[in-house]
């Protein structure tokens, strides 16, 4: 499992909602400034599913992420099974009036570790920037 993390100057509840709902998610979820996220839709229930459409700013290429929700505790934990199969978990843990955001997954086989490792965390790093503002 690679995992990455983050501490954010927001309740909990901030950070949850900045997480899991679309309107939010379009503004944070890309790793570097040349990437975008248009599109975002979350079925937030077990059984439901999310996808973001990841792309290239310059229209050179876009995919969907994608995953299955297996396991939702609101404010503290999400159980995921991307659209590969490998599973992932979202651990929320409130820390006074801040969050610790930690993300645990399982590495594809296309990539090394620390590459999905570094792209993750700035992916993170994005979402601390818009979930503090």
């Amino acid at each position: 499992m690679i995992q990455v993390e983050t501490q954010i100057q927001a309740s909990v509840e901030t950070v949850w909602d900045c997480f899991t709902n679309p309107k939010h998610i379009v503004h944070w979820n890309f790793a570097s400034p040349d990437w975008h996220c248009p599109k975002a839709t979350n079925d937030l229930r077990e059984g439901g599913e999310f996808h973001y459409t990841m792309a290239a700013k310059d229209g050179s290429f876009e995919f969907d992420f994608w995953g299955t929700f297996q396991q939702i505790e609101d404010f503290k934990k999400l159980e995921i099974v991307l659209g590969d199969d490998r599973k992932m978990s979202v651990i929320f843990e409130p820390k006074g009036d801040e969050t610790i955001l930690t993300e645990l997954f399982e590495p594809e086989s296309e990539n090394s570790h620390e590459l999905q490792k570094a792209g993750w965390q700035a992916i993170l790093s994005n979402f601390k920037t818009y979930a503090q503002s």
